[in-house]
């Protein structure tokens, strides 16, 4: 759901002195929330109609290192403003920072005041007005996992991010008792974020040692990646109130399973029946989802790169470890890509587990809707159902094994270019890139461990 908090609530709220700080934020490339804390009678007054940002927010890399070679911007350009355009219905308080509410801004363009086209809600909002145009409604859920940390963001850092020892000693997937060990913090993010308007369903322990997985309910895709990138920052921030850190990684260690944030995804129609039901065909698929989920696998190499952004990401992709390692379709079954879920229900929808808990849920779902909704629009078959054990299976669709791959997919479709233009997909390009020359450049830990005494 939206946020919490009307702008006539947020006024009372200031002038009763409840709250002092309202968070301004955009979302940047990499999903991380960007932004200002204003005096709270200072935005109810002036700064809820629009403030100000560097561009160059929408042009750096995990590092917030100013990568040259973007058109948009650059030191040529002299790195200028955008104007950052408060959403009021995004309003929430922020129970675990005192006397804080926040609000999610658009990126518009500091001359013309469009929105800024390669900002990621912008790429989103354009692919849901093209379902809505179409006579659907697209609704989406993430699940997020990530591991728990027995020691505090700054002590990592300080001690190199070596001998990192999980909260968790052992696999707890389910385990009551072994979460129990995890309550203290995981019951203040879930009340946490149910307290700042995330509907959160539920935590639970994941198949791996101190990794956790925490579960939204489902709504429209843009509410969807809002609540999203706000679980993320929302999780961190309060570990780190409890002398924890936390790690989205897609994969943070050779000999650990990886971090996945899986799509669920159908559209409704405007009048909000399951547009993906149709209880008289095989398995209750509609036309149109078989026509959408056709759309997902023609074009599931092209949209990898909105999947996993980073070279970290693709070390996930491993056999028997549950992250997929083919892009096919089939029948709750964990093995595949993208599974049918809720079959036979007005439920039923795509599951992508393509995707890690390091990517960007406004670029991922707008990649998602932009493949699913060209198989509507030109009517594609979808293919056979992949059966049994897909990591055995010979002769079919690969996910890209690298971003290498995955980026050169991006760059020469067809498809992402007619859906969100090319101007944003070279910057894209660009991002993959500059992410590609730091790995080529920088000796790693295995190359020396490896090599210094045996080259």
């Amino acid at each position: 759901m939206p946020g919490n908090l009307s702008f006539a609530e947020l006024k009372k709220a200031v002038s009763a002195g409840e709250i002092d700080t309202v968070l301004v934020c955009i979302v940047d490339m990499q999903g991380r929330l960007q932004g200002k804390r204003f005096h709270a009678v200072h935005f109810v007054e002036h700064g809820y109609e629009e403030t100000h940002c560097c561009n160059y927010l929408l042009a750096t890399d995990i590092e917030m290192y100013t990568v040259q070679g973007y058109e948009a911007t650059s030191w040529k350009k002299g790195y200028g403003d955008y104007v950052m355009k408060p959403d009021l219905s995004t309003l929430r308080r922020i129970p675990w920072l005192p006397g804080t509410a926040m609000v999610t801004c658009d990126v518009l363009d500091h001359h013309t005041h469009e929105e800024v086209p390669h900002s990621p809600r912008a790429m989103l909002k354009r692919q849901v007005a093209r379902a809505r145009a179409m006579g659907f409604e697209p609704m989406m859920a993430t699940e997020l996992e990530f591991f728990l940390f027995d020691k505090s963001f700054d002590q990592m850092h300080d001690e190199g991010y070596r001998d990192l020892q999980t909260l968790g000693r052992y696999n707890t997937d389910y385990s009551i008792m072994g979460t129990s060990k995890e309550e203290p913090l995981m019951r203040a993010i879930r009340n946490g974020l149910y307290g700042a308007g995330i509907p959160v369903e539920n935590s639970k322990g994941e198949a791996e040692a101190g990794q956790e997985e925490i579960n939204v309910r489902y709504s429209d895709a843009l509410d969807t990646a809002d609540m999203h990138a706000i679980v993320k920052t929302g999780c961190k921030e309060i570990a780190h109130q409890h002398g924890r850190g936390l790690t989205f990684m897609a994969k943070y260690a050779t000999d650990r399973a990886g971090s996945s944030s899986h799509i669920h995804q159908s559209l409704w129609t405007t009048d909000g029946k399951p547009a993906f039901l149709d209880k008289d065909a095989d398995h209750g698929m509609s036309a149109t989802m078989r026509h959408y989920m056709a759309g997902l696998l023609e074009h599931a190499s092209d949209v990898t790169y909105f999947l996993a952004p980073y070279v970290n990401s693709y070390k996930r992709f491993c056999v028997g470890l549950f992250a997929p390692t083919k892009a096919v379709w089939s029948l709750d079954n964990r093995t595949a890509g993208y599974r049918v879920c809720g079959e036979g229900t007005k439920g039923i929808r795509v599951e992508c587990r393509v995707g890690g808990a390091d990517l960007n849920p406004y670029l991922a779902m707008a990649a998602q809707l932009a493949a699913g909704l060209d198989g509507v629009e030109r009517k594609l078959k979808l293919e056979p159902e992949a059966k049994g054990d897909v990591y055995q299976a010979g002769r079919v669709r690969e996910i890209p094994k690298t971003l290498r791959l995955s980026a050169e997919r991006m760059r020469k479709s067809k498809m992402l270019r007619a859906a969100f233009g090319d101007g944003v997909i070279e910057h894209y390009h660009r991002a993959a890139q500059w992410e590609i020359e730091e790995q080529d450049r920088v000796v790693t830990d295995w190359e020396v461990k490896r090599g210094l005494e045996r080259a």
